[in-house]
C-alpha cells in the first residue's frame, strides 16, 4: 500500500499586483487597533507578533487571520516539512510542485463542480483567482498557493516553506487579495471577510466551504490558546459578539451515503464479489446491523498511503475494506462499505463484526506529513454522528485506533498494525468530538487516565527514517513504560508482541511498552513522581510528575479475579459457549492471550459484551447468521490492546475497590 502516484496539478493562479492592493489599502481609513511587536520580546511570541504584524500590513482581521491559520496547522509550522497535499507553514500555502490537493475519488465529481473549462459566474479578465476551475457558487479549487503568495509579498517561495512569519504574511496577503477580488472592503468586522475564509482553502464544493468557514468563525467566537509543536505561544482571544452569514444549503449527495449534513460526502464502492473459482471471495461482508448484531466500536486508523492507492486499494477484492476514508487536505470523506455491512479492517473477525472504520490519510512515522486541522474536524463530526445513531459510547474502549484493537489469539499479536500511531492528537480529537478527555478523581485515585500535555511532551523515538535513527522531537499522546521508577530501567517487554524474549525499543512502531491518551489503568503502586499500572499482567512504571503530569485521577468501575483464583485467561475476542452454535455451525476454538491476571491486579473496564461469533467462510447474497451466547465477558484495558475477561472469572469493583453491581 506504498505505492505513489503524481497527483494531478491544477491550473495556476494568477497573481493581483501587490503594489496596487497597498496602494489601494493606504486610502482607507485606519482599519485596525493592534499592538506593535517590540524589538525585544521573547522567542516563543515570535509567531504571535507576526500575526499582529501582518494583519496590520495588509488590513485583515487579526481574528480572521489568526482562526484560518489555526483551521489550516493549529499554528503548527512544520519548517520546510511539507504535508501530504503540499502544503508549508502555519498558513498552510500549497506548493505547485507537489502538485496542489489529491483528486477526487475515481469517477466521483466534486458536488456542485462545473465541467472543465466553465467561467465562474462574474469572472473577469483581471480576477486573481483566474485560471482554476471553480464550483457553481464560485469557489476556487486551488488551495492557497504559496506561489502566488510569495509574489504578492515580494519574497522568494522558497521562504515561505521554512520561515513562518513569511508564511503568515503571505496568507494574510492572499486573505486580502480574496477580499478585493470579491469586491469587499478590507473591513475590521471579522464578519465582512466570510467569503474570503471561504475561498482561503480551496475547498472543492459549497458544504465543505461554508463548514470551514463555520469553523474558523466558531473560533473566532470561543478564542483559543496554545503551544505549537514548535514552542511558540499563541493566544486568539475571544470575540463572542462575532456572528458569520448563513451558510448555504447542503450540496445533494449519492444515496448509499451516510454522512452528517454538514460534511460532503462521496460514494466509492467496496466491491463484494467471488474471486475465484474456490469460492473465495471479497472484500467485505455482508450483515444487517444492528439488527443482527450491535456496532459498538469505531476504529480509527491511517492509510500509510496516499489517498488515491488507498481508492485503487478499496476497489480491489482481493484486498481489505473500511468503510471511509478521510481525505488529509481538506477532510473530504467518501464512503465504501455501508455501515450495516462488515469491512475488513481491523485484523480481527471479532471486532469487525462490531465496529466501523475510518481511514485517515497519512503516515505514522512522519508526523510532518500532518493530521491536518480540516481531517481532524471532518472526522470527529463523522465519528460523532455515527455514535449518536448507533449508541456507541464516546471513550477509549469503544472509540479507538488500529494499534488497539485486540488480537484475536496469541499467534497473530505480531501481525497486529500500528497506526495511527504516537503521533495521532487523541485528546484534541475528543477535544473535537464534545467528549473531552479530564480528570473525574483526585490525583490520589485508584485509577488513572492517560493525559499528557500533547504539545509539550516529546517522548524519544527512532525509525521514523530509517532503523535506529532519531525522530524529530514532536509532540505525542503516548507514553513510556519501565521496569522500575526509573528512566535508565529496562522498557516493559510485551511476551504476546516479542515472543522471543527480545526487548521493547523506542521504535516509534513499537507498542510494546507504551499507553495512550484517554486510556485507562488501575494504579498497583506510586513512587515519588513516578505512577506504577497494571499492565498485560505485570507493574509497570511511567513518570507523572506534579508540575507536568502525564496521567490524571479518573473513576469508573474495574475488575480483579475472583476471591479463590490465583490467576485468569484475557481473551482476544469473546465468543459464545460451546451449546450456543447451531447445528452444522462449527464451534470456534478458544485461544487464551499469552498474558495472566493474577490475584490482586485490577483492570479498568467501560463495558460488558456479550459472546458473539459469525462464520464468513463462504460468498453469500445474504447475510451469515450471528450466534450469540448467554456467558458475559468484560472489555478490560489489558495493555496498549484491548482484552476481554470472562464475567464470572472476575468480580467488579468501583473507584474504591468496593463490589459494584
Amino acid at each position: 500500500m506504498r505505492r505513489t502516484v503524481a497527483p494531478r496539478v491544477p491550473g495556476a493562479l494568477r497573481t493581483c499586483r501587490l503594489t496596487a492592493c497597498l496602494i489601494a489599502a493606504a486610502l482607507l481609513p485606519p482599519l485596525l487597533i493592534l499592538p506593535a511587536s517590540g524589538a525585544d520580546d521573547t522567542e516563543d511570541q515570535r509567531l504571535q507578533n507576526a500575526f499582529t504584524d501582518a494583519a496590520r500590513e495588509f488590513h485583515v482581521p487579526r481574528s480572521v487571520l489568526m482562526s484560518v491559520s489555526y483551521m489550516q496547522s493549529r499554528w503548527d509550522a512544520h519548517p520546510g516539512t511539507p504535508s501530504v497535499a503540499g502544503g508549508y507553514g502555519p498558513m498552510h500555502l500549497t506548493a505547485a510542485d507537489h502538485g496542489g490537493a489529491p483528486a477526487p475519488a475515481p469517477g466521483a465529481q466534486a458536488p456542485g463542480a462545473q465541467a472543465p473549462g466553465a467561467q465562474a459566474p462574474g469572472g473577469r479578465s483581471d480576477d486573481p483567482l483566474a485560471g482554476t476551475a471553480f464550483t457553481a457558487v464560485g469557489h476556487a479549487v486551488q488551495p492557497a498557493s504559496l506561489e502566488r503568495a510569495a509574489r504578492l509579498i515580494r519574497v522568494p517561495a522558497g521562504q515561505l516553506r521554512t520561515d513562518a512569519v513569511a508564511n503568515v504574511r503571505g496568507g494574510a496577503a492572499l486573505l486580502a487579495a480574496a477580499q478585493r477580488h470579491l469586491g469587499k472592503p478590507l473591513s475590521t468586522r471579522p464578519e465582512d471577510w466570510w467569503q474570503a475564509v471561504e475561498r482561503f482553502p480551496g475547498t472543492r464544493d459549497v458544504t465543505s466551504a461554508a463548514t470551514y468557514a463555520n469553523d474558523v468563525f466558531g473560533l473566532i467566537r470561543r478564542g483559543a490558546h496554545r503551544t505549537t509543536a514548535e514552542g511558540q505561544e499563541v493566544t486568539l482571544p475571544a470575540s463572542p459578539g462575532v456572528r458569520p452569514h448563513a451558510g448555504p444549503p447542503a450540496a445533494p449527495r449519492p444515496k448509499n451515503v451516510e454522512c452528517p449534513p454538514e460534511l460532503s460526502c462521496d460514494w466509492l464502492a467496496a466491491p463484494y464479489e467471488e474471486i475465484d473459482d474456490d469460492g473465495d471471495y471479497g472484500n467485505h461482508d455482508l450483515a444487517d446491523r444492528p439488527r443482527d448484531q450491535r456496532i459498538e466500536y469505531i476504529v480509527i486508523h491511517d492509510t500509510e498511503s496516499t489517498l488515491p492507492n488507498m481508492f485503487r486499494t478499496v476497489q480491489d477484492p482481493t484486498e481489505a475494506s473500511w468503510h471511509y476514508s478521510v481525505r488529509s487536505s481538506d477532510g473530504h470523506i467518501t464512503q465504501h462499505v455501508r455501515t450495516k455491512d462488515e469491512a475488513w479492517h481491523s485484523g480481527s473477525k471479532f471486532v469487525n463484526a462490531r465496529s466501523i472504520g475510518v481511514e485517515h490519510e497519512g503516515f505514522l512515522t512522519h508526523p510532518g506529513t500532518w493530521y491536518t486541522e480540516q481531517m481532524y474536524r471532518s472526522s470527529a463530526r463523522l465519528v460523532r454522528f455515527l455514535a449518536k445513531k448507533y449508541g456507541i459510547p464516546m471513550d477509549r474502549q469503544h472509540i479507538f485506533g488500529h494499534d488497539n484493537v485486540p488480537a484475536p489469539t496469541a499467534d497473530s499479536i505480531p501481525e497486529m498494525h500500528e497506526d495511527p500511531g504516537p503521533f495521532w492528537d487523541w485528546r484534541h480529537y475528543f477535544d473535537l468530538l464534545g467528549a473531552p478527555l479530564k480528570a473525574t478523581a483526585g490525583p490520589d485515585s485508584p485509577m488513572v487516565m492517560i493525559l499528557p500535555d500533547y504539545a509539550t511532551h516529546k517522548p524519544r523515538y527512532t525509525g521514523c527514517e530509517g532503523d535506529g535513527k532519531r525522530c524529530q522531537p514532536h509532540g505525542s499522546s503516548a507514553v513510556r513504560l519501565y521496569t522500575r521508577p526509573d528512566e535508565s530501567a529496562p522498557l516493559i517487554q510485551d511476551p504476546g508482541r516479542r515472543p522471543d524474549g527480545e526487548d521493547s525499543t523506542e521504535d516509534v512502531s513499537d507498542l510494546g511498552s507504551r499507553v495512550s491518551t484517554g486510556q485507562t489503568f488501575a494504579v498497583a503502586d506510586r513512587s515519588g513522581e513516578w505512577t506504577a499500572i497494571w499492565y498485560q499482567g505485570r507493574k509497570a512504571w511511567f513518570k507523572n510528575p506534579t508540575t507536568h503530569p502525564t496521567a490524571v485521577g479518573a473513576s469508573g468501575r474495574m475488575v480483579t479475579p475472583k476471591e479463590g483464583l490465583a490467576e485468569i485467561p484475557a481473551f482476544g475476542r469473546a465468543l459464545p459457549e460451546a451449546d450456543a452454535y447451531p447445528e452444522g455451525v462449527e464451534e470456534e476454538e478458544e485461544a487464551p492471550l499469552p498474558y495472566t491476571i493474577r490475584a490482586g491486579q485490577r483492570y479498568v473496564t467501560q463495558s460488558g459484551v456479550g459472546g458473539s461469533y459469525v462464520d464468513r467462510s463462504t460468498f453469500s447474497d445474504v447475510p451469515q447468521p450471528v450466534v450469540l451466547g448467554h456467558e458475559r465477558y468484560y472489555e478490560i484495558q489489558l495493555g496498549h490492546r484491548l482484552a476481554y475477561v470472562r464475567a464470572n472469572d472476575v468480580d467488579l469493583l468501583d473507584t474504591h475497590g468496593t463490589p459494584s453491581h
